[in-house]
This record gives structure tokens, C-alpha cells and sequence, in this order.
């Protein structure tokens, strides 16, 4: 059932992916829910948390699934198990093409995909996968209002914007190396701030010929203030409802936004 709550509690795992071993790297994730805090509502994993990412065509379509392959078999069984959300996104192919997908899995299974739709040109990424066309729904999930981008789409605020107030989370699986870590952390304290709302910057953890990860998993709520702790694998935070709303009240900024839309 899915009841309003005042509080609700947000973990991020930063999970250290090994490219290409989707078993190890579900057991992994299996293993850390073994401390997860008690009380998780959301878990949100990183971005293509079951097989990294590859500059190679080849690799990644061998490893790319449909939408009812083993790692959404995996991830509902865990929100199932849980009774919690499950957010991240994985390696997927549909018709022929494959997508950087992100998922958002409630525990009776009900689940809300979101195509990448800023591919990072930078990498072969924009080559290799198909951008997505349409904004994730907005997903009601104990009483909050929960939307969805992948890593790279943090850097465009139009396609992130909360047009009146319309999320009251957005969470942002993420490979974000360290090495641009500065923008990762200012960009998301941005899009807090300005959609009053908060943000689950949920990075990986470890490295790969990419660069290095840890550190930068941050939770920032809607004055763009630091709101995660540390508690074993995980960043956790305890977020209020009412403070928030009463914040937006306070300090109606959504009621002075443009009222048009570019997407």
C-alpha cells in the first residue's frame, strides 16, 4: 500500500562496479542490503550499476538485456524483499537498439523506466546508445513525488526543471569521475536550490580506465544544504515532507517560474 509518510528515509549505495560481471555485481549490492538501515524506503544504485560502461559497440550489446531480463528480475526481487523502492539504471536493449535505462521498482513491482537522454558526447556514449525522447513520470511512492535523470543530463537545468513544484525528489544514478567532481557536486547543490527540492547524487564507487569514483555520493535537500550521512556502505538521509512543503511555502520561488516548457 502505498501510504503518505512524513519522513522517509533515502539510501545510496556508491557500489564499486566490476565491468561486465552482472553476477557479481548483484551479489555485491545483495550483500551491502545486508547492513542497509533500517527503515530504507528509496535505495537508488549507481548509473549502469550491473555492467559499467564500455567505449566498445560489441561488449555492450552483449551485455544489454530486455526489461525482464535477470537484472530487473534481480532488482524487483530485492524491492520486494526490502519493501522498498529501487532506483538505478542498467545496460538495455529494445528493437534492436540499446539504452542507458534507469528504472524506479516499487516493492509490489510496479516499476517507472527513464531513457538517458543527454548521451556523453565526450565518450563514445552518444555512438553507442540511443538517447530517450521523454521525461521519466513522475512517480508517487509513499506519499512523495519522485523523478529521475542519468548522470550527464545534470548539467542541462531546463530538462531538469520542476515546472510548480511538481517532484519533491530527483535522483541521479551517476558515473561521475572525480576528476569533474567539483561540477558534480555544484551541479546537483544547483538543482536543489533552484527546483527546491531534494537530490540523491548517487555516483559509483571505485575506478576503471575511466577514472577514479569515491567520495562524491552526496544527498543535498531542497535548500541545496548537505543532508547525507555515512552509515556502512551507504549514504543515508532522513527527509521531512512537511519541511520541505513548508519551505516551498515560505519561499514560493515556483510561483515566479517561467510558465512554458522547451522539452
Amino acid at each position: 500500500m502505498n501510504t503518505f509518510t512524513d519522513y522517509i528515509r533515502i539510501a545510496a549505495l556508491p557500489l564499486d562496479i566490476e565491468w561486465g560481471e552482472k553476477k557479481i555485481n548483484c551479489d555485491a549490492v545483495a550483500r551491502a542490503c545486508g547492513s542497509l538501515p533500517a527503515g530504507t524506503d528509496i535505495l537508488v544504485l549507481p548509473e549502469l550499476f550491473s555492467t559499467g560502461y564500455a567505449d566498445d559497440y560489441d561488449a555492450m550489446n552483449e551485455l544489454a538485456e530486455a526489461v525482464n531480463g535477470p537484472t530487473m528480475t534481480f532488482i524487483r526481487e530485492l524491492a520486494r524483499r526490502h519493501s522498498m523502492a529501487v532506483a538505478g539504471s542498467f545496460l538495455a536493449s529494445e528493437d534492436g537498439k540499446l539504452y542507458n535505462r534507469g528504472f524506479f521498482v516499487e516493492p509490489n513491482g510496479d516499476t517507472a523506466f527513464y531513457d538517458k537522454r543527454h548521451l556523453f558526447s565526450v565518450s563514445a556514449e552518444a555512438r553507442i546508445l540511443t538517447a530517450g525522447e521523454e521525461r521519466m513520470p513522475v512517480v508517487r511512492f509513499r506519499g512523495w513525488n519522485v523523478s529521475m535523470i542519468i548522470c550527464y543530463d545534470l548539467r542541462f537545468p531546463v530538462w531538469c526543471r520542476c515546472h510548480r513544484n511538481e517532484y519533491d525528489i530527483l535522483l541521479v544514478p551517476a558515473n561521475w569521475p572525480q576528476a569533474r567532481g567539483y561540477a558534480f557536486t555544484h551541479l546537483a547543490i544547483a538543482r536543489a536550490i533552484e527546483n527546491q527540492c531534494c537530490v540523491v547524487a548517487a555516483d559509483r564507487g571505485g575506478s576503471d580506465v575511466y577514472g577514479t569514483y569515491d567520495g562524491l555520493t552526496q544527498i543535498f535537500d531542497g535548500r541545496g544544504m548537505p543532508a547525507g550521512n555515512q552509515s556502512g556502505p551507504f549514504v543515508v538521509a532522513d527527509l521531512s515532507r512537511k519541511k520541505q512543503d513548508d519551505y516551498r511555502a515560505g519561499f514560493p520561488a515556483a510561483n515566479d517560474a517561467d510558465d512554458f516548457r522547451f522539452l
